[in-house]
């Protein structure tokens, strides 16, 4: 999972078009990489946080509320879904282009499998 926070947005808003275009190159290789292993499951990124909604149900009742979340500093920019030994997810966590300025947390997909 690829975080972000205000000071990523600013770095963000510094890069030339040149360095974004770099990253996008960068991110698109590394796609490519994970899928000719067979390990890339999904990967994507996450439009604008001011985009996000909040969807809660209390009491039968819908609540939708706007984002962002003002207690919530950071946030999820993005991910990649692999399918791989937790070691490996450390090697490719090490190789997204966002490393560099943020961070790109590890965490293992939760197996429900043995409640069905």
């Amino acid at each position: 999972m690829i975080q972000s926070n205000p000071s990523f947005a600013e770095i963000w808003d510094q890069m030339t078009d040149e360095e974004l275009r770099g990253l996008g190159v960068r991110h698109r290789a590394l796609n490519e990489d994970l899928a000719r292993r067979g390990e890339l499951v999904a990967s994507e990124g996450l439009d604008d946080v001011a985009l996000t909604r909040r969807v809660t149900v209390r009491h039968g009742r819908t609540i939708v509320s706007d984002g962002p979340m003002a207690e919530a500093k950071e946030h999820l920019a993005g991910f990649y879904l692999v399918e791989c030994s937790a070691e490996r997810a450390l090697e490719i966590a090490a190789q997204v282009p966002d490393a560099a300025w943020s961070e790109v947390l590890v965490r293992p997909v939760l197996d429900l499998s043995q409640h069905l």
